[in-house]
């Protein structure tokens, strides 16, 4: 039976998420680095698909056209209940279709294939986690079940089985009542994400890791894999930077057992904001990391590309900024009230951000060999204090593995000043009112060493760091695309920043 339609049910607040769902929808909140509904997308591409939603439905509408990259339709739901919408949702469903109703909390088993199966009704029946329903001899039960509960997955032959379906209320109730008699799918594999421990326990992965890679570990060795087009260029890239550095015998990089795939040493030590130091050892790591990095930058030189430095620092950051700019509440006003702070909203100050980078940012003597990315997410220190760099970034602008000496020195700082670095494993709070924002993020504890990380790079010129660190901010809300609230909140951090440049 080929099945071409998915109904999504995503409606509800999702208060078992907490503050996860303070400002989203519960259908895109984030799960091993892709929104919910995203993995659904991903297992079956080639779908249509029908999303009902309710709570910060204009929310999950512009994330949809912003992110979506599959056929996909929203329907707002009026009444409350997994009943609501759906009688709506089944208006686009052609007659005579088989279709696939699911629950949004639900990531599905790698084995599920709903067209394989022959023509008929089916039910999702779960194997790893407990329902509060349960469907037992063809009858539904208002049990408690790991073995036999409802999960949440149903297959219709045809819309006409869900013809009389209310607008609200409690479906698998309904269909009970009703006597609905189903076949069963034993959904193994499958994952129900809709509680806040659950999403918890998916994500104690030792090694954290971006939409477009996966880490695999086997003993002391570590297996890092593209899974898309963008991380099979990120991993040329990085693989080439790896290169380059050996040729000049740079030792702060893990051994490289082979390149495709990247397998190299697993480093005994811990990423540096994962540290917990005296201030004194604060201070040894940050002389430790200055040199390591002005030792990088000294083992070649080659000269400065300024369209780069434009592209890196202003057009990049631009077209970032543009393409979420429906997404962002208050983006439409000249001020934003952030953390008590009236700011000015950069998509009204281009003018003034252009002419900032050229005049700041553009006087650059040569490129040097540069890391890219040595925030303290991809710096580790050993047991001795030593450093070893992971993860180059491999490029800057226009230019392969060279660049602005400043880019590196800025991500530094966007660790120890910024606490990028909890920012970046969802440690922060972000609360959007009427008229203002408050955006706190867990510390590094790193700040105590901020003036000093800048008092130790030889000849460096403070104000280019702090306006890079609000470019670098602002220049993440697409690559934190995944998460809603990452992107609101790199916007705001960042613009909170350049209002002191500006």
């Amino acid at each position: 039976m080929s099945i071409e339609y998915i109904v999504i049910q995503a409606g509800g607040k999702g208060t078992r998420l907490g503050n996860l769902t303070k400002n989203k929808p519960k259908g895109i909140v984030p799960v091993n680095n892709l929104p919910i509904i995203f993995h659904l997308f991903n297992k079956y591409p080639q779908k249509r698909f029908i999303i009902i939603g309710d709570y910060k439905h204009e929310v999950l509408d512009k994330y949809l056209e912003s992110f979506g990259k599959v056929k996909f339709l929203t329907v707002k739901a009026e009444g409350v209940g997994t009943c609501a919408g759906i009688s709506n949702a089944l208006k686009y469903v052609p007659d005579k279709q088989p279709f696939m109703l699911i629950w949004s909390d639900l990531i599905l088993g790698t084995d599920i294939d709903i067209d394989a199966l022959d023509e008929g009704n089916y039910i999702g029946i779960s194997k790893d986690f407990e329902c509060r329903w349960s469907y037992k001899e063809d009858v539904f039960v208002e049990q408690h079940s790991f073995e036999h509960g409802v999960a949440g997955l149903f297959v219709f032959k045809s819309k006409s089985e869900l013809k009389d379906v209310p607008y609200q209320g409690e479906l698998v109730r309904w269909m009970g009542e009703k006597a609905k008699i189903f076949k069963e799918i034993g959904l193994y594999g499958t994952r129900e994400v809709g509680t806040l421990v659950a999403i918890e326990q998916l994500g104690t992965n030792e090694y954290r890791c971006r939409p477009f890679n996966s880490m695999e570990v086997d003993g002391n060795i570590l297996i890092k894999r593209p899974i898309d087009e963008q991380g099979r260029k990120l991993a040329i890239r990085e693989t080439k930077w790896y290169k380059e550095v050996q040729k000049y015998e740079f030792s702060q990089i893990p051994k490289i057992f082979k390149y495709e795939p990247l397998t190299m040493e697993k480093i005994k030590g811990n990423n540096i904001f994962n540290t917990n130091l005296t201030i004194e050892e604060k201070r040894i790591v940050v002389d430790n990391l200055v040199h390591s990095l002005e030792k990088l930058h000294g083992l070649k030189g080659t000269s400065v590309d300024v369209f780069s430095i434009m592209e890196a620092y202003y057009h990049k950051t631009i077209k970032r900024l543009e393409s979420v700019r429906d997404l962002i509440p208050f983006a439409d006003q000249e001020y934003i009230r952030i953390n008590k702070k009236n700011c000015r909203n950069p998509y009204f100050y281009k003018d003034e951000f252009r002419k900032k980078v050229k005049d700041l940012l553009c006087d650059v003597n040569k490129f040097v060999l540069i890391h890219g990315d040595c925030t303290f997410s991809n710096t580790m220190v050993d047991s001795d204090l030593n450093i070893v760099f992971l993860d180059p970034r491999g490029y800057f602008g226009f230019q392969e593995l060279y660049g602005d000496e400043y880019y590196d020195w800025a991500k530094v700082y966007y660790s120890i000043e910024g606490d990028y670095d909890q920012f970046n494993n969802k440690k922060f709070n972000l609360t959007m009112t009427n008229n203002e924002v408050w955006l706190e993020i867990e510390t590094n504890g790193w700040k105590d060493v901020g003036e000093y990380f800048i008092s130790r790079i030889s000849g460096c010129n403070p104000e280019k760091i702090k306006f890079l660190h609000a470019i670098i901010w602002l220049s993440l809300t697409t690559y934190a695309w995944e998460d809603y609230d990452s992107i609101c909140g790199a916007f705001y951090k960042g613009t909170y920043l350049l209002e002191d440049v500006l």
